[in-house]
């Protein structure tokens, strides 16, 4: 399985940006897609994942602010990042997640000024 990730960049508090992925290669008939986190100096941290079904799971630090979407049949995901925050900033990585194990792609970096 490959994860590509797209979009990310910087932003100024308050505003927005996007991410997607897609992934290609082998196929399942079910999984998670999400995005993580990681600050400098800080451990990798959940964002936002959205299961086969659509149902989906949000950090608290992101309720409210972050739209995660997924579509089946092109196995793409997005992340809508609305209202940045400077503690947004970070490297985000795409993930896959089946039953048995976890696939993860390149990270992007997102930067948030105040």
């Amino acid at each position: 399985v490959q994860l590509q990730a797209f979009g990310g960049g910087s932003a100024q508090a308050g505003g927005s940006l996007r991410l997607s992925c897609a992934a290609s290669g082998r196929t399942f008939s079910s999984y998670y897609m999400g995005w993580f986190r990681q600050a400098p100096g800080k451990v990798r941290e959940f964002v936002a994942t959205i299961g086969w079904t659509g149902t989906t799971y949000y950090a608290d630090s992101v309720k409210g602010r972050f739209t995660i979407a997924r579509d089946n049949a092109k196995n793409t995901v997005r992340l809508q990042m609305n209202s940045l925050k400077p503690e947004d900033t970070g490297v985000y990585f795409c993930n896959l997640r089946t039953a048995i194990k976890d696939y993860w792609g390149q990270g992007t970096l997102v930067t948030v000024s105040s």
